[in-house]
């Protein structure tokens, strides 16, 4: 006889409610932001009123860009238990004139590799960062240099 355990289908979760993990295979996650129909601004995340023109409860779902530009980083070397030190937590500009919190990936923390990227492309990407107490993946958003 089989646990209700092992025949419960494992999912997948998004760290943050504005990750959008696929749907269906080939399609790529994405971060969700919100755009205001009165005066454009965009904001990442869902939004009830803009900061720019304070209209409120005026807001369209988009989707943003999977490429960003590094602004600005930290090297975080003390963290709380079970977070893996050190990382590269960032500042992402996006495209539509919004900025992200993220870390950083595909890169060695030393302030030698990551000065010569700001200002340059990076990509957003996935990955599984921990289980949840029902057993299923966690997934996070990241971000590394395009092309890496």
């Amino acid at each position: 006889m089989t646990s209700e355990s092992e025949t419960k289908e494992k999912k997948q979760n998004p760290i943050v409610p504005y990750l959008r993990l696929p749907a269906r295979a080939g399609e790529k996650a994405y971060l969700a932001g919100s755009k205001c129909r009165a005066c454009g601004a965009a904001y990442v995340g869902k939004r009830l009123a803009c900061a720019k023109c304070f209209a409120v409860d005026n807001f369209e779902e988009i989707r943003l860009g999977e490429y960003g530009t590094l602004r600005t980083f930290s090297i975080v070397y003390q963290s709380i238990p079970g977070i893996e030190v050190p990382f590269i937590a960032a500042v992402v500009d996006l495209p539509e004139g919004t900025a992200v919190r993220a870390n950083l990936g595909g890169i060695e923390p030393d302030p030698d590799k990551i000065v010569p990227l700001l200002g340059k492309k990076l990509e957003m990407y996935t990955e599984k960062v921990r289980e949840d107490k029902e057993g299923n993946d966690v997934i996070a958003y990241r971000y590394r240099p395009a092309g890496a």
